[in-house]
């Protein structure tokens, strides 16, 4: 499989994602437009987030999940012991990690609403994966985000991972940290992770109209999205990289995936990192779902579509080890 890439998935839409996205169209979205307009409201989301971390994520019995504590955040550990296809599968692989920053706009989720994508990417990964609980929004700000990502890295190296045995993975906000974590690894010169995997990444934080998808997409609201942005980077220049990852230097980064759906408001600065990544070099897997909504692998216990990214991803992890694979043959 050629790493650098674009992919157009040709399946057929199912019959679950057309009833999904209509749900969403009529539901989710509305509700965004009427809430997401005042600060209070964003408390409110923030503090009804802390209350949905107390409620049971359901996971295979083969999944087994840790806590993990970090000196100003914690996590979980996810451990996955069976192939996607019901078989098991070879084991894990201890001495390498999947270190994964969860999406939710920077205000909300964490790592146990994120379970349905951590437990398979443990599966396709073939390792333990690091979910960070990092600290957000309102309270905090990005820099805080980021500088508990970096601690995170930081500890897996001081545990003995070298930067090859790890990669990093983020959904929406948390693409948009794992974009930002990628850059400031490279420029303190620190070793890089293998290879990288964004979902839906939110990569411009810069007060631009988003119109592209902006009636298609059913899930997000662009003058939400645009509120939102303004509130994080108030205080802040919002076209610098770490702020917005998609007008950064990509040069010196690890082979980069990156999935998106064709229809959601995202799409277009998914692209454009894909672009960008390109220009200074780095090999990119760009795959952009036919309709697909925000992030759609974490409906992957309903979406027949959804599961099937997993594979490719699977294809994607696959084609970055093969060289190393190579080199060790031949040492």
């Amino acid at each position: 499989m050629h790493l650098d890439r674009d992919v157009t998935p040709d399946y057929p839409l199912s019959w679950q994602a057309r009833a999904l996205t209509g749900l969403m169209h009529g539901t989710f979205k509305p509700a965004s437009h009427l809430l997401m307009r005042h600060p209070l409201a964003l408390d409110a989301a923030a503090r009804l987030g802390e209350l949905v971390r107390l409620l049971p994520v359901a996971t295979p019995g083969h999944v087994t999940i840790v806590p993990a504590a970090f000196s100003s955040c914690g996590g979980e550990w996810i451990r996955a012991g069976e192939g996607l296809g019901g078989g098991s599968d070879e084991g894990l692989d201890e001495g390498k990690v999947l270190l994964y920053l969860h999406g939710g706009a920077y205000f909300s989720c964490s790592p146990s609403t994120h379970r349905p994508i951590t437990w398979r990417l443990s599966v396709v990964a073939r390792r333990p994966v690091l979910a960070l609980d990092y600290r957000q929004g309102p309270v905090h700000k990005l820099a805080d985000s980021l500088s508990d990502a970096l601690e995170a890295y930081d500890c897996l190296l001081k545990r003995g991972y070298d930067g090859a045995d790890v990669i990093i993975a983020g959904d929406s906000a948390g693409g948009h940290l794992t974009l930002a974590t990628l850059l400031a690894l490279r420029d303190r010169g620190l070793p890089l992770p293998a290879a990288a995997i964004c979902l839906s990444p939110w990569a411009d934080l810069t007060d631009f109209p988003r119109r592209a998808n902006r009636w298609q997409d059913p899930m997000l609201a662009a003058g939400r999205v645009r509120w939102l942005a303004r509130r994080w980077t108030s205080g802040l220049d919002p076209h610098d990289p770490l702020v917005s990852p998609v007008l950064g230097d990509f040069t010196g980064l690890p082979p980069l995936m990156i999935v998106t759906g064709s229809t959601e408001l995202l799409r277009d600065e998914a692209r454009r990192v894909a672009v960008r990544a390109r220009q200074g070099g780095v090999q990119v897997t760009y795959e952009e779902w036919r309709r697909m909504p925000h992030v759609f692998p974490i409906l992957a216990d309903v979406l027949p579509e959804a599961r099937l990214a997993f594979r490719h991803m699977a294809a994607f992890l696959a084609a970055v080890a093969e060289p190393a694979r190579g080199g060790e043959a031949a040492a």
